[in-house]
């Protein structure tokens, strides 16, 4: 547990006294707060009381307090009280140079319930008079805490060196041990804390901190039709020491991998299949894969579309060639051009570009699939955004093309989650690319 407090704030009292502590504009980014101080007061006594206000509420408090002094014990219910308070402090007349020491916790403080706290103190104080207190407390109030604040209930100041220190606590079943973040899936391996994303969602770190990232966008997907050319993978972003703010929310969006399209004779103006979703990271935007491209037996032939790795070009048996789809600089490759000999182009891939159709004739074999790129911030070295293979007819002496490195073989729609390219093939499916994927990961 230790491992998920993450200091938001501390206070040192500085000579002369305060007459008050107060931790302001508390961010709504943890799931419990915990206040850990040693202090004592000018009070003319052995010992002091605490006294905690939420938000500067003055009402709505109630307590169930222990407390002992090595020689008697007490307990009472206090309510309606205007704050809440805790018995152990030192005072002036405790041991010199002694203080006490206390733990204040708030459990779900951004709820809009009522919030629950405890606290749990000592004096220090080396005489025949000597506190421990325990405190249960309710301040019936649904606000969100933004601020506490610590006085003397009996109008005493904090004297020098009295500490406080405000933490922020995050459940270890949600964030992972030594996190600094809160969002997606987290898990660990070797020294990095990693955060995935299968969907999209919100990255909230805990602390300033640097990030290396991976952005994988959708793939794109194929057409139900013979010789029609392969998706292009998803445009993948990578990068080291990307630095993000304590507090700040950061949105994650996961692209869908783009559909297929139903078997048509239709020019390419209709009906053709769609490019996978932009998948991205705040401002960082990997471009979808761009969808393949059909073939037609009017004789006319589809391009591949543009996107991050472009999709492949369509063949045809009596038209010309369909080219490549255009890749986004830095996010992948384009996709390669289909002939007229009934064989499409392959789609780019993140890590090479989409095969050319060869041959002539009925001879030949549709482009393979452009490669993906090898990652491994997931802890596992994965390849993404490979492109898919060039369809072909099934002709004597005619074959496809094969799928690049990280790639999916004939006739298969793309991995969820890899930003792939659908395949084509001669069996006339509709199948739809790959999702993408986001992967945060930092030092523990």
């Amino acid at each position: 547990m230790a491992n998920t407090y993450e200091l938001i704030a501390s206070n040192t009292v500085g000579s002369g006294g305060a007459s008050s502590v107060t931790f302001s504009s508390i961010p709504a980014t943890y799931t419990d707060l915990v206040v850990k101080s040693s202090a004592r007061t000018d009070r003319a006594s052995t010992y002091d009381f605490y006294k905690v206000k939420f938000n500067g509420s003055a009402t709505s408090y109630s307590e169930r307090l222990l407390n002992g002094n090595g020689t008697a014990a007490a307990s009472e219910t206090n309510n309606s009280t205007t704050y809440g308070f805790n018995y152990a402090i030192d005072g002036a007349s405790a041991t010199a140079s002694t203080f006490s020491n206390a733990e204040f916790y708030i459990p779900n403080y951004t709820s809009a319930n009522y919030k629950s706290y405890s606290t749990d103190a000592v004096t220090e104080n080396n005489g025949s008079v000597a506190f421990a207190a325990i405190t249960a407390g309710l301040w019936s109030n649904t606000s969100a805490i933004t601020s506490i604040s610590f006085e003397s209930a009996n109008s005493a100041n904090f004297v020098q060196y009295s500490t406080f220190y405000l933490y922020g606590v995050t459940k270890s079943t949600e964030t992972g041990t030594g996190s600094k973040a809160i969002g997606g899936t987290v898990t660990t391996s070797g020294s990095y804390t990693i955060h995935t994303f299968t969907s999209s969602g919100m990255f909230t770190p805990t602390t300033n901190v640097n990030v290396d990232y991976l952005v994988v966008a959708g793939g794109g997907g194929v057409a139900n039709s013979h010789s029609g050319g392969g998706g292009g993978g998803g445009g993948l972003l990578t990068s080291t020491a990307y630095s993000v703010t304590s507090g700040t929310s950061y949105s994650v969006i996961v692209g869908a991998g783009g559909a297929g399209a139903p078997f048509s004779y239709s020019p390419p103006e209709t009906g053709l299949p769609s490019s996978g979703s932009n998948s991205s990271f705040h401002s960082l935007v990997a471009i979808g894969g761009g969808g393949g491209s059909r073939a037609y037996n009017s004789g006319v032939v589809s391009n591949g579309q543009a996107g991050g790795s472009g999709g492949g070009g369509g063949g045809s048996i009596n038209s010309s060639t369909g080219t490549g789809g255009a890749a986004t600089s830095g996010q992948g490759n384009a996709g390669g051009y289909g002939l007229n000999v009934a064989k499409g182009g392959g789609g780019g891939g993140a890590g090479g570009a989409g095969g050319n159709a060869i041959g002539s004739g009925s001879g030949g074999t549709s482009g393979n699939g452009g490669a993906g790129l090898s990652n491994s911030y997931s802890g596992t070295a994965t390849y993404y955004s490979a492109g898919g293979i060039g369809g072909y007819w099934p002709g004597v002496g005619e074959s496809g093309g094969t799928a690049g490195t990280g790639g999916v073989g004939l006739d298969t729609a793309g991995g969820a989650n890899t930003g792939q390219g659908a395949s084509s093939g001669t069996a006339q499916l509709t199948l739809s690319g790959g999702s993408g994927i986001v992967i945060v990961r930092y030092l523990t």
